[in-house]
């Protein structure tokens, strides 16, 4: 039994209790049955006393632990003292029967903590609900509808490619020559459909040629099939009304003599109208639109094309906004422009263009001949952008053309001066 107190006692951390001699030696004054408070401890532990051999083993243990709690009374910093003698004041259940001889101490565990931990969680939720407000916790807003995203995939039909081919067919098919059709055969045959007669309505006869042939809009229709508009300049004779004419009997030109000679003024003169349109040999535009499809990864022709009008005049265009001149800088930088353009015409424009600007020369055979007009914007800043009117000499002709021209300042330590950064033909703005 007193191992296993002896191993409590180290555990607890507790002092050795005293005997039952310093019971025996307490004052007469004390009460019976009441211990005695030892002095405060000194740095060493005192040894513990013997147990009286006429006490009880249970009052012995119950004295020991009695003693021990005295002791560790006096040892703590803040215990009261007796004012007479210095000694430590009896605890407040000390003389009371077996009251517990120690004073009740608060618990200093985590528990307290955890608390205030859920006391402030608490709090926390309350100042939540009172920002948020409780009905979001439990019905969301209902998220704002935004437009579906439309997707660009890039055209469903090959534009470009159906361009190349109605190109390259508009080619073949206005151009022909009786004395060699075999050439344009060939050529329709690569871009026709299979079975298609590739004589394409030609008559065999006759001779023209094509200049250029220019893609237009693709018209797109159902079942991957589309219209292409091609723009093809051609040069040759506009028809074969003489070769026509010619071959025809002479019993049969003596009765158009006749039949002409018997036509009233005014339709005389819209045939001899009629005619002299027909009898146009230089080069013209002729449109064509060409019916193609998409099929087995690439573009054909589907049959006949086409001929259409070329419209004659173009729209008018949206006036520009007028902007108001400067007058004075317009005079004060004149001498500038005119340099430039005449350094542009012999493709030295870089050296007197503004640090850092790209300006390419000019192609050969253009000679620079005058500046009729140069108006500036008004503005202020480092840069300013006018409007220039330059005729080039060229081809034995003079072309007037109209540039737009940027300025900027370039400033030294010596002296500033203003010169071109930026050149570009017509006047978009």
């Amino acid at each position: 039994m007193s191992t296993f107190k002896t191993v409590m006692r180290r555990i607890l951390n507790l002092p050795e209790p005293q005997g039952d001699k310093n019971a025996a030696n307490a004052p007469a004054g004390d009460p019976a049955g009441q211990p005695a408070v030892a002095p405060p401890p000194q740095h060493s532990a005192p040894a513990p006393s013997p147990v009286p051999a006429q006490a009880s083993p249970a009052a012995a243990g119950l004295q020991q632990w009695t003693d021990a709690a005295a002791r560790l009374q006096a040892q703590a910093p803040g215990a009261p003292q007796s004012a007479a003698t210095g000694q430590a004041a009896p605890s407040p259940g000390q003389g009371k029967g077996r009251d517990v001889p120690w004073q009740l101490e608060d618990e200093n565990s985590g528990t307290k903590f955890l608390v205030k931990v859920g006391r402030g969680a608490l709090w926390g939720v309350v100042a939540l609900a009172a920002i948020t407000g409780i009905r979001s916790w439990f019905w969301a807003p209902a998220p704002p509808k935004s437009d579906p995203v439309q997707v660009n995939n890039g055209p469903t039909y090959p534009v470009q490619e159906a361009q190349a081919v109605a190109a390259r067919f508009a080619r073949a098919y206005l151009a022909w020559d009786e004395n060699d059709p075999k050439p344009r055969a060939e050529a329709l045959a690569r871009d026709m459909a299979k079975g298609l007669d590739t004589a394409a309505g030609w008559n065999t006869r006759g001779r023209q040629e094509v200049l250029v042939a220019q893609p237009g809009p693709v018209a797109e229709e159902k079942d991957k099939r589309a219209r292409v508009r091609v723009d093809v300049l051609v040069k040759g004779p506009a028809s074969d009304d003489k070769n026509k004419s010619s071959d025809k009997p002479k019993d049969d030109k003596s009765k158009d003599d006749k039949s002409k000679d018997k036509k009233d003024e005014a339709k005389k003169d819209d045939t001899s109208k009629a005619d002299d349109s027909r009898q146009v040999t230089g080069p013209r535009w002729i449109g064509l639109e060409i019916p193609v499809v998409y099929t087995s990864g690439r573009i054909v022709v589907t049959g006949q094309p086409g001929l259409v009008g070329v419209p004659q005049n173009a729209p008018a265009a949206p006036a520009l906004t007028t902007k108001t001149a400067d007058n004075d800088f317009s005079d004060k930088s004149r001498g500038v422009v005119e340099e430039f353009f005449g350094k542009y015409a012999t493709g030295e424009a870089e050296s007197v263009a503004a640090p850092g600007a790209s300006i390419a020369a000019l192609p050969p055979g253009v000679a620079f001949g005058s500046l009729r007009n140069w108006s500036v914007d008004e503005g202020s800043g480092s840069d300013r952008t006018g409007v220039a009117t330059v005729t080039w000499l060229m081809g034995g002709a003079e072309l007037e053309q109209t540039y737009r021209v940027k300025l900027t300042r370039v400033a030294s330590a010596k002296a500033e001066r203003w010169q071109v950064s930026e050149v570009h033909g017509g006047m978009s703005s």
